[in-house]
């Protein structure tokens, strides 16, 4: 695998779990009556701890992505 390959690989893989996060927004947004209705019916937890856990991995999931994604990119982007 050479560098150009692993730099778009990176690019890619950044794009699609961009992508997967605002859709998960989006539908936290303007879906959140439905999301809530549909997990509720597998867990009793209330709408606050409901909102906490959706922010609190949306946070978890964007540190993910730069870190593991974004910054290995943009350094193969700055020494290549």
């Amino acid at each position: 695998m050479t560098i150009e390959m692993l730099r778009e690989f990176l690019g890619w893989a950044t794009l699609i779990n961009l992508g997967l996060l605002y859709l998960w927004f989006f539908f936290f947004v303007f879906a959140h009556g439905w999301m809530y209705r549909l997990h509720s019916q597998w867990f009793k937890i209330p709408m606050e701890r409901f909102d906490s856990i959706h922010y609190a991995g949306m946070a978890f999931y964007k540190i993910g992505l730069f870190i593991f994604n974004l910054v290995p990119y943009l350094v193969l982007l700055i020494i290549s």
